[in-house]
């Protein structure tokens, strides 16, 4: 009984014809499903990045503030980025080997 019911179906043209929509949608379209699968997950890498750089933008955009309008953010900045120092100061830099020798 349960073979006349594949039989019936598989001796279909229908059968064929949806059989081969299938294949073709897998494997030979330009637009199969591994291609929208991969699309997709670089959809989603793409927004993990908007993401990250939105905080980042925010997170400067904080920073410069800050530094726009408080003197001393400003010159502990000056004194880390750029080595300043006042005139009785002296500035004393160490470099760490990062080789292992």
């Amino acid at each position: 009984m349960l073979v006349d019911f594949f039989k019936k179906y598989i001796n279909n043209k229908y059968f064929y014809s949806a059989l081969a929509f299938v294949v073709w949608m897998f494997f030979f379209d330009s637009d199969n499903f591994r291609e929208q699968i991969r699309l997709s997950q670089r959809i989603n890498d793409l927004e993990k990045q908007k993401s990250y750089y939105s905080k980042e933008i925010e997170k400067n955009k904080s920073a410069l503030k800050a530094l726009q309008y408080d003197t001393a953010k400003l010159e502990d900045y000056a004194r880390e980025r750029y080595f300043m120092k006042k005139n009785n100061e002296d500035i004393y830099l160490i470099v760490r080997d990062t080789t292992n020798n």
